[in-house]
């Protein structure tokens, strides 16, 4: 089965994302298995579910078993209100005080860390009888957003006094979970504050991904993101095999043949002539560039596979179109060639190259080409 998301940008383009729900649906129930049943699953869908279209992604996760989702901003959360997720949804980052009283009105939580936070949150309550849901954001050595560990103690005992709100949780994220020193030191900088306050009726949540598959931390709450979409974060070493689930990537990249060429020996392709054929060969174009978040540098860099044969990709990467040599293998105008997949072409290649992250990579990849989903 195949749906398509109908984008305003660019619907008649013969190069699509293509995403794969029951992969998705298998990730969920797989990292489910690994969290302890007295624990909620939040599952993170910001920046469109990692390139992946939320509003698709949401409702599958839920019906896998996701609990509650966590996004970036209010407009993330208002794009699932639209179209009537019910679960619990935590604004995770930093979020504007003009805006608490449109979280308040559409019933999503927000994340918050300092006076003037609570200052509006009683200004929305005044204006509109509404108390807004929050959950207190801890820095305890990201330093990027949070009330510092030293200051939490005092702050959480000034949010659970406030009879203007309605305190739902606190929570932290870790910065380097892959590492186990600096770890380390945010979860005893984090049982400094959660030991010292009552917990009771709260969400408390520290893990991350890594964390989730390596630390076995006391709360009542896991957060996940990359491993949603079947791409692994960097691991702790030591981490217990057992506890990593076997995923499937989720997305893959595909696009059709618009041109078929021969190429003589001593001809080159693309901008600079980075690449010069030694024999004559064929080359083929797609309609997928830099435009569409495929990273320039990796050209003469990455493989396709077109018809069962995989295929080098030539040239320097365009704004909008790429190269690939055909060589003698068999294929016409209008054959799919992928670029990525969930068996061979994965992302995580692509970023060894670039020397980047697959999260990076997947965010990008939304910016002209239309999600294809399938099932």
């Amino acid at each position: 089965m195949k749906n398509i998301r109908q984008s305003n940008i660019n619907i008649h383009k013969d190069a699509w994302v293509e995403v794969n729900l029951e992969n998705l649906a298998h990730n969920v129930r797989e990292i489910r298995k690994i969290i302890p049943k007295d624990k909620k699953f939040l599952g993170i869908v910001k920046a469109d579910a990692y390139g992946h279209g939320s509003q698709m992604i949401a409702q599958t996760m839920l019906a896998s078993g996701v609990d509650w989702f966590g996004v970036s901003s209010i407009d993330e959360g208002l794009d699932l209100r639209e179209i009537k997720i019910k679960a619990p949804i935590l604004v995770v980052g930093a979020v504007p005080v003009w805006a608490f009283e449109t979280a308040a009105q559409k019933d999503i939580s927000i994340s918050i860390f300092n006076d003037e936070h609570l200052k509006a949150c009683k200004d929305v309550y005044e204006r509109t009888g509404i108390k807004p849901k929050v959950h207190v954001k801890l820095d305890t050595g990201m330093n990027r957003i949070g009330v510092r560990a030293e200051a939490g103690v005092g702050f959480i005992n000034k949010v659970r006094k406030a009879d203007y709100l309605i305190f739902e949780g606190v929570f932290t994220h870790l910065a380097a979970a892959e590492e186990k020193e600096p770890t380390e030191e945010q979860i005893r900088r984090w049982n400094s504050v959660i030991e010292n306050i009552d917990t009771t009726g709260l969400m408390i949540h520290i893990q991350n991904t890594a964390a989730t598959f390596a630390y076995d931390i006391p709360s009542n709450m896991v957060r996940v993101g990359i491993s949603l979409y079947g791409l692994y974060p960097d691991l702790a070493k030591g981490t217990d095999k057992n506890k990593v689930p076997r995923l499937k990537q989720v997305m893959s990249l595909k696009g059709r043949i618009t041109n078929i060429h021969d190429l003589p020996a001593g001809e080159s392709v693309s901008y600079s002539h980075t690449f010069t054929a030694y024999e004559p060969t064929r080359i083929v174009t797609i309609p997928i560039g830099y435009a569409d978040g495929v990273d320039r540098r990796l050209s003469n860099k990455i493989y396709g596979i077109v018809n069962g044969q995989e295929i080098r990709q030539v040239g320097n990467i365009t704004m909008d179109q790429m190269m690939f040599d055909l060589g003698d293998f068999d294929a016409k105008i209008g054959d799919v060639v992928t670029l990525l997949d969930e068996n061979n072409l994965s992302l995580d290649s692509w970023a060894e190259i670039l020397g980047t992250i697959n999260y990076e990579l997947t965010c990008r990849l939304k910016v002209r080409l239309p999600r294809v989903y399938t099932r």
